[in-house]
């Protein structure tokens, strides 16, 4: 089977949710993937940031390759204990913040964050959960119905009620918001979806201080920042907010599918037997993977490279706004999650288009921007690599403009 078939079994036999990319990919090495054709590939998306350590990582065929020769799934399920999940759960709790010390497992960041809003709803006896204009928490009904973009959510009407919004980086707001009856503030630490929109840097340490002497409980949704993406294993660690809730998952494991929410032991206390629950719920695969992935990450001081690299990366970034005055309006970003901004969505496009032409792989977002976030352990030299090619796109496309 070639890629005329694969394209065309899946354009047959898929719902029409994704305007596809006509590149069927068939393996993929570190930031390396190749089509059916043995095409090469740069890849500066990590799969939408989930590729944390690269495709293909021995320490990931490893993990996958003893615990799929033990067991992949309990008797059961979560009623039993199992080691992988207690590793996993150990090396969890020594690298979240300190007042995180419980932690659930799911299937994906939405999973996380619907259980996270469905329990800080039980835990407080109230109804309502502020979210912020421009975020993104995911598409179950309830995700889709907390996410600040209308393209996400108005479509699906009648939404789940009970969501507030308001400006992102805005404390008026969100402190003339909050009442009696909101449960919960559900937050990013730096907007991904939104278009990799950076708060001011005292936000969220006064986000959770409103939350407090309110009542309300705050979710910080690290679905995509977590696990060195910014730099430190979360970008809440570079704050002095305390979260009840965290949501992670993307990075988690690596590629493998897996969510989970970490919670206070003051909230946990208020919890029960059935408030939650799931059939898979950190099974021993899962687990054994995304041991594997954090352990590479902490051993191999990614969050340190991450940083230095990332800085590099804007650095380059920024100057192609003084080059390119008339088409790039902008760039910003932290550690790996990075973003430029162009004048207009034909621009971007054409640029996406013009990258994907010369084998390098970036997501196009919010239409009018590129979003590049590669693989954490990237080399220097390939990281160059892609945004040089990045470059020469920005290049062609500011010609286009001119004439």
């Amino acid at each position: 089977m070639g890629t005329a078939d694969t394209i065309a079994i899946e354009d047959s036999h898929m719902p029409p949710f994704f305007t596809k990319i006509p590149v069927s990919i068939d393996r993929g090495e570190g930031v390396y993937i190749w089509d059916e054709e043995g095409n090469r590939y740069l890849d500066l998306t990590a799969g939408w940031g989930v590729t944390s350590i690269g495709h293909a990582h021995p320490a990931i065929q490893a993990a996958l390759t003893e615990q799929g020769a033990r067991i992949l799934q309990n008797p059961n399920s979560g009623l039993t204990d199992s080691p992988a999940r207690a590793r996993l759960l150990s090396l969890l709790v020594d690298v979240l913040p300190q007042n995180l010390t419980r932690v659930f497992f799911t299937n994906s960041g939405a999973e996380a964050n619907d259980a996270a809003i469905k329990l800080a709803r039980k835990v407080t006896g109230r109804r309502e959960v502020i979210s912020t204009d421009r975020s993104f928490h995911g598409r179950t009904i309830s995700t889709a119905s907390a996410t600040g973009q209308a393209k996400h959510r108005d479509k699906f009407n009648p939404l789940m009620p009970g969501y507030r919004f308001v400006p992102y980086d805005d404390l008026a707001a969100m402190r003339h918001t909050l009442n009696e009856d909101v449960a919960a503030v559900i937050v990013e630490p730096i907007q991904g979806e939104g278009g990799v929109r950076i708060p001011s840097e005292d936000y969220l340490e006064n986000v959770s201080r409103l939350c407090r002497a309110n009542g309300s409980l705050l979710i910080v949704d690290e679905i995509q920042t977590g696990f060195c993406r910014t730099g430190p294993m979360f970008a809440m660690n570079s704050t002095k907010a305390e979260a009840d809730f965290l949501t992670m998952a993307k990075g988690i494991a690596g590629g493998f599918p897996l969510g989970a929410f970490a919670v206070s032991e003051e909230v946990s206390a208020k919890m029960e037997p059935g408030d939650h629950g799931g059939t898979y719920c950190g099974n021993p695969l899962a687990c054994a993977v995304a041991h594997a992935v954090i352990r590479y990450l902490i051993d191999n001081n990614i969050a340190a490279h991450v940083a230095e690299l990332g800085q590099c990366a804007l650095d380059e970034m920024t100057r192609w706004r003084e080059a390119y005055p008339a088409i790039v309006t902008e760039a910003r970003g932290r550690g790996l999650l990075l973003l430029t901004e162009f004048r207009d969505e034909a621009s971007a496009a054409r640029i996406a288009a013009e990258c994907l032409s010369r084998r390098v792989f970036i997501r196009q977002t919010q239409g009018n921007a590129i979003r590049v976030f590669p693989a954490l352990n990237i080399e220097r030299r390939q990281l160059m690599e892609g945004l040089a090619i990045l470059r020469q796109a920005i290049a062609i496309a500011a010609e286009v403009v001119k004439s």
